[in-house]
């Protein structure tokens, strides 16, 4: 009976961290079963990613970012002899001010920084995409930081809605 009894707490203790885990997941089942990740914003566009980068560039500057580098993935991998024919260019950006807020608070959160978007082909359509800073950076557990988070994630959605805006 007691080793019964261990067996049952062992397994409700077990569900129950099992269920916080899966409320504290990103990723989430919707009516169809399909698993949707909410750690990233994405939006479509009908303009290549050359011109869409350039439209994020501009966008960015419109809401003090500076764009600290552009990768050419595609050129990057080729230049290794890998064949990637997939056109992505992911974006650097930052405002320095926001970004002190929250490295004062937790040097690790360097490892997250600077923010990036990401514009790709997929699917013979173009996206643009970011990680979710209110997600991200909550995963690190440092207190007073979520304020800014939220703050820079209403820029990087402005700065994709901008530039994806004119179709």
């Amino acid at each position: 009976m007691k080793r019964m009894s261990w067996i049952i707490l062992s397994l409700v203790c077990t569900g129950a961290w099992a269920l916080e885990i899966s409320k504290r997941s990103a990723v989430k089942t919707n009516l169809t079963g399909e698993r949707k990740m909410e750690l990233l914003y994405i939006k479509e566009t009908t303009h290549s990613v050359d011109v869409m980068a350039e439209r994020l560039k501009v966008a960015a500057n419109n809401h003090q970012f500076g764009v600290l580098n552009v990768t050419a993935l595609r050129a990057k991998m080729q230049s290794h002899d890998l064949d990637f024919p997939a056109a992505c260019k992911i974006l650097d950006v930052c405002k320095p001010h926001r970004a002190k807020a929250v490295l004062d608070g937790k040097m690790e959160i360097s490892t997250a920084l600077p923010c990036r978007i990401s514009v790709y082909e997929e699917g013979g359509k173009t996206k643009v995409a970011t990680l979710l800073p209110s997600k991200v950076l909550g995963l690190f557990g440092a207190e007073g930081i979520d304020a800014v988070a939220e703050s820079v994630e209403k820029d990087l959605i402005a700065i994709i809605d901008e530039a994806t805006a004119q179709e």
